[in-house]
């Protein structure tokens, strides 16, 4: 069984509530999950939230929406995913984080069939990036998340979940998938402000067509209006773990 974890809270200092914005009448929440949801590969999914009383909203639009969600801890989120996890046993993880509204079953899929046929510990598609920010996503053996739960000590590998198993290739069976062409300039997730500007516009401009829109879709958008692109130019893509690896 492979079990997709979306890890959500609202504590975002930069764009407070990001995750329960709306992008075409439905929550950036919702737009994760029905994605996940439409991976062939992945088999239950699952949101993985914080005791935080703040993050409380979430458990509730879980519970609305028939949602399977999980409480656990707010920064050790390597923890919080493998309690997570624990529960339902599975044979892998696919780790999405909740910001990222338009990824793609289909990259999701295609790492989830490299993963099992290549027998790995541990495949993505950010070892080198190659994907725009906010297709980011991860599959990851149970035993791998189970060893890394056990051994990493650094706040920035608990916090971040997977960078103890990126770290080390003697110990694990690492795979990366990249894309024909280097997409990763462009930045397709939420963190700012004008992240959700740049979101906004393509889900007008798509949803309402095909509310199955696709990678390919967002490109030819794209290559038909470049500008769009300069809506959020400029921002750091992974600040947050930038940030952590400061704080170690």
């Amino acid at each position: 069984m492979n079990l997709a974890i979306i890890q959500a809270r609202l504590g975002s200092t930069r764009l407070p509530n990001k995750v329960l914005l709306t992008l075409a009448g439905k929550t950036v929440l919702e737009h994760v999950v029905n994605r996940a949801r439409a991976s062939k590969f992945i088999d239950e999914v699952i949101i993985a939230t914080t005791i935080s009383k703040n993050d409380l909203e979430i458990v509730s639009f879980c519970s609305k929406n028939k949602i399977r969600v999980f409480v656990g801890s707010e920064d050790d989120v390597l923890d919080r995913y493998y309690q997570t996890a624990r529960l339902l046993q599975p044979d892998n993880v696919v780790r999405i984080t909740s910001d990222c509204p338009m990824i793609d079953p289909e990259i999701i899929d295609q790492i989830g069939k490299k993963h099992l046929e290549e027998h790995a510990d541990y495949s993505s598609n950010t070892l080198h990036e190659t994907y725009p920010d906010g297709l980011d996503a991860e599959v990851i053996s149970f035993q791998a998340l189970k060893t890394a739960w056990e051994q990493a000590i650094l706040p920035s590998d608990r916090e971040h979940v997977t960078p103890f198993i990126k770290k080390q290739p003697e110990s694990f069976k690492l795979l990366s998938i990249k894309n024909d062409n280097d997409l990763s300039y462009m930045r397709w997730t939420i963190d700012q402000p004008e992240d959700f500007t740049f979101l906004n516009e393509i889900f007008n401009r798509l949803y309402f067509i095909n509310n199955d829109f696709r990678t390919k879709d967002v490109l030819k958008e794209i290559a038909k209006d470049p500008d769009l692109l300069k809506i959020n130019k400029g921002i750091i893509r992974n600040e947050g773990y930038l940030k952590s690896l400061l704080s170690d």
